[in-house]
């Protein structure tokens, strides 16, 4: 009888595993944010062939950013881009290469006054795969054993916002134009003091994803039942592969806006074309260019990510990547005309080929 019972539950457990998957199989299909790229980038194809005809180059869009190697390709460092902003507007931020020793590391986040938590990341990142929150010194010295790439240490920036701004303008004029504003919802959960953090993850799609990733994070119990209306964010980075929702909130783009960003982003030398992710409290603060940090700046590989906000469609998304595309081809012809060129073929194809060497690397 008893083994008859436990069959029994393990016929239930399985099928409510494949209901599940099915469910988000089913989420996924019907989402086109979370479609592959290639399908996702279809007219872009063409768009960018055409342009890249009339340039001469596939890699045309590397002009787009003087002051960033490649423009910001794939491989472009994080620390070289943060070097070209302004030290009051970013994080304090090190560069380290692997295997260097413990004590160095740490000798250098006390020089720099840098406390936990801190942020550790690859300097050559992909959509926020392998950032890392870390609390204590003991669990930075057992993130560190298992890193075989060059890496950034960072401060934790304490705003309780993010965006993503993208930011547009042709090398010879000192005012560009905001093109779109994403902000990004953390992956938080709500407790309702009767469920667990993985039962509550199971009740949304866009977090249950993620279950599997949380699974492997020690830091986390999934088994812990928040109380009435207490909130636990499990991911504090806006990453969508992470869990976070985009919400277009281009509406915000104001004069004051884009006239503060202006003067930021003509302080920093050579950037004409891409994304800046920010945080802050307060949007007015933020107008007048006060409290914030920029967390990263992306150059030529930018997203307008407003684009995957749940409430637009696929044509809508094609529509922001056409757009942009162009914005990218104007820049790059204007370069190519006061007498810059690309980069050669055969460096562009070597970049690929470190890109994949290296996300095999990161994941």
């Amino acid at each position: 009888m008893h083994l008859a019972t436990q069959c029994n539950q393990n016929a239930v457990f399985g099928f409510t595993r494949i209901m599940r998957k099915a469910k988000l199989l089913w989420h996924k299909i019907t989402h086109w944010e979370y479609w592959p790229y290639q399908i996702v980038y279809l007219p872009v194809y063409f768009q960018y062939g055409y342009y890249a005809l009339l340039m001469r180059s596939l890699f045309f869009f590397s002009l787009a950013n003087s002051g960033f190697s490649n423009g910001g390709f794939f491989t472009t460092s994080k620390k070289e881009i943060y070097d070209t902003i302004p030290k009051e507007y970013y994080p304090k931020t090190l560069l380290f290469e692997p295997n260097t020793p413990f004590e160095t590391i740490l000798e250098s986040i006390q020089n720099e006054e840098i406390s936990f938590p801190i942020i550790v990341k690859p300097d050559v990142g992909l959509r926020g795969t392998a950032v890392k929150k870390i609390e204590t010194e003991k669990e930075l010295k057992n993130t560190l054993s298992s890193i075989s790439y060059p890496f950034l240490v960072q401060e934790l920036v304490s705003y309780s916002n993010e965006i993503g701004l993208f930011y547009v303008k042709l090398p010879n004029e000192n005012e560009g134009k905001i093109t779109g504003i994403v902000s990004k919802e953390f992956l938080t959960v709500i407790g309702n003091g009767k469920n667990t953090i993985q039962e509550l993850l199971l009740k949304n799609p866009r977090f249950a994803f993620q279950l599997d990733t949380l699974a492997k994070d020690n830091k986390i119990d999934l088994n812990y039942i928040p109380t009435e209306g207490e909130k636990v964010t499990l991911v504090p980075f806006g990453n969508h592969c992470r869990g976070a929702k985009f919400i277009d909130e281009s509406h915000l783009i104001s004069k004051e806006l884009t006239a503060t960003f202006n003067t930021i982003c003509n302080q920093i030398k050579g950037f004409n074309y891409g994304r800046m992710d920010i945080m802050f409290d307060n949007f007015s603060d933020l107008e007048n260019g006060k409290h914030f940090k920029i967390i990263e700046i992306n150059g030529v590989i930018s997203e307008p990510t407003h684009m995957y906000d749940p409430k637009h469609s696929l044509f809508f998304g094609w529509k922001e990547l056409l757009r942009h595309y162009k914005y990218l081809y104007k820049i790059a012809k204007f370069e190519l005309k006061n007498g810059k060129k690309p980069i050669a073929h055969a460096v562009g194809k070597n970049e690929f080929k470190k890109h994949f060497e290296h996300l095999i690397k990161i994941t």
